[in-house]
């Protein structure tokens, strides 16, 4: 007999036994629920099917059970629900008698934002630790969303462990907040984690506006402890870091400031904790080097915690000077805390140089502290200009959130006048070295307010200095008139032995209290106000020579105007406030004779190097 007839009969044999064993063939709900639940009892979870089941024999056997609902066996709330179940049974097993699975898929369930799986996490690790084999070697989520909002949707997660390694990983994608993300986990031994030892991990996450991958090692969690202990390295990155923290809903203190953020190092975790020995920074164009560390409060809403000791061999501060030149704009800006003291911080901070705007600083170690509602930046030390620089800002918050209460006070020695204007752009019409402090202080709803409500005093000397392209002893023998010609101007020259100005500030208003110049040749005295709220300065002065050989050889002037551009002129000398031979004698006050050394409080914890 021809071998033709028994190969087609064999394949025709074959295709049907292929057809009803690719076939999804129905079963009984009630069996299918006791099946499933035989399975899944081992892991502390029960499963209920409100849907049609169906059994598929080839190429492996697979159970698909419609609208499941998976719960813990205690009876708590579901995990998943309305979901499709395809559990692939493991073929062994079934031959003895066990219901085992293999694989687990789950397709367009809901799940639970509040589900605990430390149960069925806790008995599959009693299972390795006791050396079971056979366990789900390949668990698959797809279209999946959690219950409750549209907070995470599209959820697609794989989970593989197969039998022959000793090593998961998984990857997983979702749209979290509206922004796709991707997680994946590589290098895992989780049978070394059940057993108490340390496990190596590789791990990634990235969404649009940056991404984070960690490598090292993973540990289980400490008893009385829920997070993970690991320790290794960390490297991330994000475009904008305030958007990136309120897209994963966490804040920090001081993060509207920021923009661009990365940060890399070694790390280790604790409860809750999280310390960097060594930390690398970027903050926008600025790279800082230190080490750190930042843990969560207690209770359900943490708050978080951040300490940092940082250096930099080259800071620029001009984005922070931006926004504290936005408190003088006429434009109204909101002072409240809130944004910026979400969190506590204690930073410490220095720099080699540094460059706030066009002015240059050098040797610079300060502290920034936030605690709720309040902030403090403290400047220990900074050089500018051959002079140093010291200074406090406290910024706190009182019954009224939406206002501020400000109080600085601060304190510059022997700082180089002329090549300050020189830094900043402006002609070196006055030099010398300047010695001044300040204790201002406010409160106030925004910033227009609190220019208004401005109270202290401020007051500045220089001493052995010149002002450049004025002879104020050839304005008095021409009765007020400047010599023409920019030959005159750049020869004129005013050479003076102290000036001095100190203006005490009330609602915004500083009162000129004391203001003179006494030089070999020449003296001036000064009287009137500065308006901070409308930026403009009304003030009378007298000139006259020294010594005053001739009482009527002087002159009154009257300074007026908007501060960015004041004019001076000559008035009648009927209408000046005092005799301008007076000013040519004017002696200055013992507290324009000493250099401003305002110190800073024992409190003000600035890191010092």
């Amino acid at each position: 007999m021809s071998l033709r007839r028994p190969i087609l009969i064999l394949a025709l044999g074959s295709l049907v036994v292929a057809g009803f064993g690719l076939r999804d063939w129905p079963v009984d709900g009630a069996r299918a629920t006791t099946f499933a639940d035989r399975a899944f009892e081992t892991y502390g979870l029960s499963v209920r099917v409100e849907g049609a089941a169906s059994l598929t024999l080839l190429p492996l056997p697979r159970l698909t059970l419609n609208r499941v609902r998976v719960a813990t066996a205690s009876g708590g709330p579901a995990l998943a629900e309305d979901g499709r179940l395809v559990l692939d049974l493991d073929p062994l097993s079934l031959l003895a008698g066990r219901a085992a699975v293999g694989g687990l898929r789950l397709d367009g369930a809901r799940l639970s934002a509040d589900a605990d799986w430390r149960a069925p996490v806790s008995r599959l690790a009693e299972q390795a630790r006791a050396g079971a084999t056979v366990r789900p070697r390949r668990l698959t989520v797809s279209g999946a969303r959690l219950a409750g909002g549209d907070e995470a949707r599209d959820i697609d997660l794989d989970l593989a462990w197969p039998f022959w390694s000793a090593s998961a990983e998984g990857s997983a994608s979702l749209t979290w907040r509206g922004v796709p993300t991707r997680i994946t986990l590589a290098n895992l031994r989780p049978a070394e984690l059940v057993q108490g030892r340390r496990s190596p991990f590789t791990a990634e996450v990235t969404w649009a506006g940056g991404n984070l991958a960690a490598e090292g090692t993973v540990a289980a969690p400490g008893a009385g402890t829920a997070l993970p202990v690991l320790a290794g390295k960390v490297r991330a990155e994000t475009r904008s870091l305030p958007e990136c923290l309120a897209w994963i809903g966490r804040d920090v203190p001081l993060s509207p400031l920021a923009g661009a953020f990365s940060i890399a190092g070694r790390f280790e975790t604790t409860d809750r904790a999280v310390s960097w020995p060594s930390l690398r920074i970027g903050l926008g164009r600025n790279v800082l080097e230190g080490a750190g560390a930042v843990a969560l409060g207690p209770g359900d809403a943490p708050r978080l915690s951040v300490q940092a000791t940082l250096a930099a061999e080259s800071l620029d501060l001009a984005p922070l000077v931006g926004d504290l030149r936005q408190v003088l704009d006429r434009e109204p800006r909101p002072l409240a805390l809130g944004p910026f003291t979400r969190g506590d911080l204690d930073l410490r901070l220095s720099a080699a140089e540094g460059r706030a705007g066009p002015v240059q600083v050098q040797d610079l170690a300060a502290s920034v502290l936030v605690r709720n509602s309040a902030i403090e930046v403290a400047v220990n030390r900074a050089r500018i200009q051959n002079g140093t620089f010291k200074g406090r800002v406290i910024l706190a918050s009182g019954s009224d959130p939406a206002a501020t209460e400000m109080r600085a006070q601060g304190s510059l020695d022997r700082l180089d006048l002329g090549s300050l204007l020189n830094d900043i752009g402006a002609a070196r019409w006055l030099t010398g070295p300047a010695h001044g402090q300040f204790a201002l202080e406010a409160s106030a709803r925004d910033s227009a307010a609190l220019l208004a409500r401005l109270g202290g005093r401020a007051s500045l000397v220089v001493e052995g200095g010149t002002i450049t392209g004025l002879d104020l002893a050839d304005v008095i023998h021409r009765n007020g008139a400047v010599a023409p010609g920019a030959l005159a101007r750049r020869n004129g020259r005013t050479a003076f032995e102290r000036a001095a100005i100190t203006l005490r500030f009330v609602d915004g208003i500083g009162e000129i209290a004391e203001a003179g110049l006494i030089g070999p040749s020449v003296g001036a005295s000064l009287h009137g106000q500065v308006s901070l709220p409308e930026r403009r300065v009304r003030a009378r002065g007298s000139l006259a020579l020294r010594p005053s050989s001739d009482p009527l050889r002087g002159l009154v002037f009257e300074i007026a105007g908007p501060l960015s551009a004041p004019t001076a002129q000559t008035v009648a000398r009927g209408e000046a406030a005092e005799p301008a031979e007076r000013a040519g004698e004017a002696l200055l006050t013992d507290a324009f004779k000493e250099p401003a050394a305002l110190g800073i409080p024992g409190m003000a914890r600035a890191y010092a190097p």
